[in-house]
């Protein structure tokens, strides 16, 4: 073979081994961004924070997965959580739009930003699943809980650990976000009840769903009233209700302290006589509702064979809602909710600093 033929035979062997080595690269790059999306199968999942509540990471995801998952076997569920920031949570809406998702379970961490999130994705087609809070903007359907019965219970919880005082007692009110449309209903249905069996409501703040701030409230009211201002405590969450019970606790202050959230560390306090109560809110069911939601509105499904009421928003009407009933916890049925339903173990809850007063409790 001359010299010039095999300069041919080499540069026609490395231009073919170029371009087959091209094509492979871009059959896995497609296969990569068909994953990315999902082909139509992917489901996002945005959830709020991590910091005051450790439901979502504990309860909430893995439920929404295992559901999505027993409903759709080549279902993907990307999930991200918002860690507090609506900023970050609406660069990761940004991304799932990108991504190519067609459905997107959505708990906005601040529900009245939503509006144009939520019209963007739905020019794209893409539909939104409000989840536990009400966003703003045409979201195609909504789980979530009766959030002002829930606020009844919580206010009503309060009365029953006043007992026979209750119509004499003053109430301090710490409050959940004011961004939050759940803490506006949590507050109005603690007020309907509170309003008319206490004596009076005599400080009222929004903690914003955070511990410190929470804390540094209740002190304030402590300063402003005096150690025997007030004979009872509403705190819309647990999280809060903890550092308010720390806060009272130095001060040398026992009183009536409620929750919502039903944490271990809630229910402890509980056992312990620390906590008066807590709202359990059955996270599986809630999760299973939403995903239903999001698999039928992935297949094309009509949404009202599982959601079977409507709410309106700020911004729309009619939204085909599922909602929920919560129940209240105390000391005296611990066992026939949180353990019955397999929320927590008594081993979970019933750990060496606890056993004593578990034991008293008849937890075993």
């Amino acid at each position: 073979m001359n010299a010039a033929l095999r300069r041919v035979l080499i540069a026609t062997t490395g231009i073919s081994l170029a371009l087959s080595m091209a094509a492979c690269g871009k059959a896995g790059g497609d296969k990569k961004d068909a994953a990315a999306s999902g082909d139509g199968k992917s489901i996002g999942l945005l959830l709020p924070e991590n910091a005051s509540s450790t439901r979502y990471e504990s309860f909430d995801r893995p439920f929404v997965e295992a559901k999505v998952a027993a409903l759709c076997a080549d279902c993907k569920v990307l999930y991200n959580n918002a860690e507090g920031s609506a900023a970050k949570q609406k660069q990761q809406f940004d991304t799932l739009l990108a991504q190519g998702v067609k459905v997107i379970i959505l708990d906005p961490f601040n529900a009245k930003s939503t509006q144009g999130w939520v019209q963007e994705a739905a020019a794209k087609g893409v539909k939104v699943v409000a989840y536990d809070r009400l966003a703003t903007g045409p979201v195609a359907a909504y789980a979530s809980f009766d959030n002002e019965k829930v606020g009844e219970l919580q206010g009503q919880a309060l009365v029953d650990a006043l007992g026979p005082q209750a119509a004499d007692a003053n109430v301090a009110m710490i409050n959940g976000d004011e961004a939050d449309p759940n803490a506006a209903d949590f507050k109005t249905g603690a007020h309907k009840i509170l309003d008319t069996k206490v004596k009076k409501i005599v400080y009222e703040q929004s903690g914003q769903w955070d511990a410190t701030i929470a804390g540094q409230k209740i002190g304030a009211a402590v300063t402003q009233l005096g150690k025997n201002g007030f004979q009872a405590v509403y705190s819309a969450n647990d999280g809060m209700a903890g550092a308010i019970i720390t806060q009272l606790q130095g001060a040398g202050i026992k009183v009536p302290v409620g929750g919502q959230d039903a944490g271990l560390d809630a229910i402890q306090r509980i056992v312990n006589g620390d906590q008066a109560f807590t709202i359990y809110k059955a996270y599986r069911p809630l999760a299973d509702s939403a995903a239903e939601l999001a698999v039928d509105l992935l297949k094309g499904k009509d949404v009202k064979a599982v959601a079977t009421a409507t709410v309106d928003s700020a911004t729309d009407k009619a939204i085909p809602a599922k909602f929920l009933d919560a129940k209240v916890v105390t000391k005296a049925n611990i066992a026939t909710t949180v353990v019955a339903d397999g929320l927590y173990k008594v081993s979970d809850i019933c750990t060496a600093d606890y056993a004593a007063a578990c034991a008293a409790a008849g937890l075993k």
